[in-house]
């Protein structure tokens, strides 16, 4: 049984964390460095941006985790640390400075930023803010959130409790992510840790098939970012027997690592800049698995689906067209679309076809702040869910003046 708890990074055993104001942003009331730290070296797994312009600390992570090992998670906001030529550099002295504080090999730490791009990154304020970081540190969840933010409006973390060999192991996760969305792993920052005892190779399985149906399956406005990964720390804290192979205990793992990341992906995609709406579209009936998320991927993805959400306009037509130009082998005589909120359920469409609905009642069911699009394709069992967020006039304007 998995049951949702508080704590967020610290609810795991041996595990604490802090978040700074350093001086990376202008604004002194905004914290931009946060820290996760284990008592004890964990296990380590991450995904990474698919875009070919990285992050200098996307490369430095990569090469300190190869190993399958880390201690801490340390990551700066409001500069991205990408495009600069001495990026890797300001990404290596991070995990020095702070491997010399925690008394750690820096090559235990996984390093991130996030932020605009191609602004020159100076080691001072990160340099200055890593002492009072590290004494800092203690159940602090909420602030390390706070630090990883940048057009975030909300905070988003999230902890669970479930068992394993009879012990009770606990997982939790921070994020952010609000613009630069797209399902092409990883597109957001996220931290996950857990005092389960897992290998580094198992954690690496159930995490990168995890991302498939979780971070790869969420979309604010097709662009992917330059920075980002989910990473996991498993520090073995909570006593089971560990993960080594395939079975009941990998699969109760994997269940809760879902649980994390289905809250988390929801989070991102509700809070997708200048949102005022969640998305999830519903496919079933596909001929497979893979049928099924292309078309939930496309309707989540149009823009003329996301913009008549945020208009609360029950425009049908639109999400047959994304299902038309998705690619996906689909019969369109047999789709069916219904909207879905607190508010009901509403068909709208019928093998392909419209049928007579109630304009009013739509509008009532669309004008709530969770919507269901829900899409029957008549072909198979496949089915999946993405999720996504209305196009609003405020992504214009956040977007229109985000470095400035």
């Amino acid at each position: 049984m998995i049951k949702e708890i508080q704590g967020g990074v610290c609810a795991a055993k041996g595990f604490t964390a802090n978040g700074v104001h350093c001086g990376i942003r202008k604004n002194k009331t905004k914290r931009d460095l946060a820290l996760i730290y284990s008592e004890t070296q964990a296990s380590a797994a991450a995904v990474y941006t698919q875009n070919l312009v990285k992050g200098a600390p996307l490369t430095v992570t990569k090469n300190n985790i190869a190993d399958g090992k880390a201690q801490a998670v340390i990551c700066n906001s409001g500069n991205a640390n990408t495009c600069n030529a001495n990026g890797i550099e300001i990404a290596e002295q991070t995990c020095s400075l702070l491997a010399a504080e925690l008394n750690i090999d820096p090559t235990d730490v996984v390093v991130a930023s996030t932020g605009v791009i191609g602004q020159p990154l100076d080691i001072t304020p990160i340099a200055n803010g890593i002492p009072s970081l590290v004494a800092g540190l203690g159940a602090h969840s909420d602030l390390a959130c706070e630090g990883i933010m940048t057009t975030d409006t909300k905070a988003k973390e999230i902890a669970f409790e479930f068992a394993v060999d009879g012990k009770t192991c606990r997982i939790g996760g921070i994020a952010k992510g609000s613009g630069m969305i797209h399902p092409n792993m990883a597109t957001m920052l996220v931290f996950v840790t857990t005092d389960c005892a897992i290998s580094s190779d198992m954690l690496v399985k159930a995490l990168s098939a995890d991302v498939k149906d979780s971070f790869n399956m969420i979309s604010v406005d097709g662009d992917t970012s330059t920075n980002d990964m989910v990473s996991v720390l498993a520090n073995g804290m909570a006593g089971n027997d560990e993960i080594t192979a395939d079975g009941k205990e990998f699969d109760e793992f994997c269940a809760a690592l879902a649980a994390v990341t289905t809250y988390l992906c929801r989070k991102i995609a509700a809070d997708g800049e200048g949102a005022t709406k969640l998305l999830e579209c519903k496919v079933t009936g596909a001929k497979d698995e893979q049928t099924a998320k292309t078309v939930a991927k496309s309707v989540i993805c149009s823009s003329l689906v996301k913009a008549a959400m945020f208009g609360s306009d029950a425009n049908w037509g639109r999400v047959l067209c994304a299902i038309g130009y998705s690619g996906a082998d689909v019969d369109v005589n047999k789709v069916d679309v219904a909207f879905r909120s607190a508010k009901g359920t509403i068909p709208v469409c019928k093998n392909g076809a419209g049928i007579e609905f109630s304009e009013e009642k739509a509008k009532e069911i669309l004008l709530e702040k969770e919507i269901e699009i829900l899409v029957v394709l008549g072909n198979g069992d496949g089915k999946a869910t993405a999720w996504g967020c209305d196009l609003t006039y405020d992504y214009v304007k956040i977007n229109g003046d985000y470095r400035t």
